[in-house]
């Protein structure tokens, strides 16, 4: 893969796909089915696994390897997919990094150990590199955050002085973090804004041409709205979509009982792509709460009655 084509599949709204689940706590590949073809179709050219949003922490490693296989075969070549681990030591990563080409993913995000700060730069941006040799690389900046950013910037510019397969970033810090790693990497690697649209805004004045973004797999036309608005340079009305519904969407889910990811599977059997169940011990949405979510969305014209 090129530095091109990493930045051709990572503009736009991009997919990270959230876990279904049944009631019994079970994979839900019927819903998860669903929840890609709405993304491919709503126009996302990436699905992305992730630790976060894909409930790896939940998840076997038996599990997290069919739902690999699972997301590259539904996908089928019209999305590029990014693979993602947890927490893996180096050999385990490489090996893991190995099993997903086979499969078919195009790209893989590793999300390194680092317990009590034992991870130097150096040793970080090693391990990015060693899996880099197998299939190119998307560093996630989740893992700075503790770290801190004179940390992150060196672990970066390690990393690409290290492999030219290291491709893409997810940026998960923002805020003047975000504006330097495009300042100085920006014609060096695909870079990518976490979730809301309000972090894209952030980093789009520095040339940020994608984001992650929640709605692909629930109203693709709402986040394909804010991006035509981007693309055309409306910047008032992107703006205006993020203060009348995005942002007062994502205040009024981090309120919520369990936490906005309780809501984001809420949001699942709202759409109709499957239930609202989440894995114990986590908290699933109750009724109350899930109606009074459909009530809020339909409010904002999210949702249809």
């Amino acid at each position: 893969m090129t530095i091109e084509e990493a930045k051709h599949f990572l503009t736009g709204p991009v997919m990270s796909l959230r876990t279904a689940f049944d009631k019994e706590g079970e994979i839900d590949f019927k819903a998860i089915r669903k929840i890609i073809d709405r993304g491919i179709d709503g126009g996302t050219r990436t699905i992305m696994l992730t630790v976060g949003d894909s409930h790896y922490d939940c998840l076997s490693d038996e599990e997290i390897t069919k739902l690999t296989r699972i997301t590259v075969e539904q996908t089928a070549g019209r999305a590029m997919v990014i693979a993602a681990d947890r927490y893996y030591s180096s050999k385990r990563a490489i090996a893991f990094a190995e099993h997903c080409k086979e499969l078919g993913a195009d790209m893989f995000m590793p999300l390194p150990p680092d317990w009590g700060g034992s991870c130097t730069p150096e040793s970080m941006a090693e391990h990015y590199a060693a899996i880099a040799e197998t299939m190119p690389v998307m560093i996630v900046t989740n893992r700075f955050i503790s770290r801190g950013i004179p940390f992150g910037l060196e672990t970066l510019e390690r990393s690409f002085d290290l492999s030219p397969n290291v491709l893409a970033i997810k940026d998960d810090m923002g805020g003047t973090f975000a504006h330097d790693i495009y300042m100085r990497f920006s014609e060096r690697v695909a870079i990518i804004a976490g979730g809301q649209k309000r972090n894209h805004m952030n980093m789009y004045p520095y040339g940020c041409t994608g984001y992650l973004s929640t709605f692909c797999m629930y109203n693709p036309d709402f986040a394909q709205s804010y991006w035509k608005a981007i693309e055309a340079n409306h910047l008032k009305e992107a703006s205006r979509l993020i203060e009348e519904k995005d942002a007062p969407f994502f205040d009024y889910i981090l309120k919520i009982k369990g936490g906005f990811d309780a809501a984001m599977h809420g949001m699942i059997e709202l759409y109709g792509l499957g239930q609202r169940h989440r894995r114990k011990p986590y908290h699933t949405i109750t009724d109350e709460d899930l109606a009074g979510l459909k009530e809020y969305l339909m409010g904002l014209d999210l949702l249809e009655a």
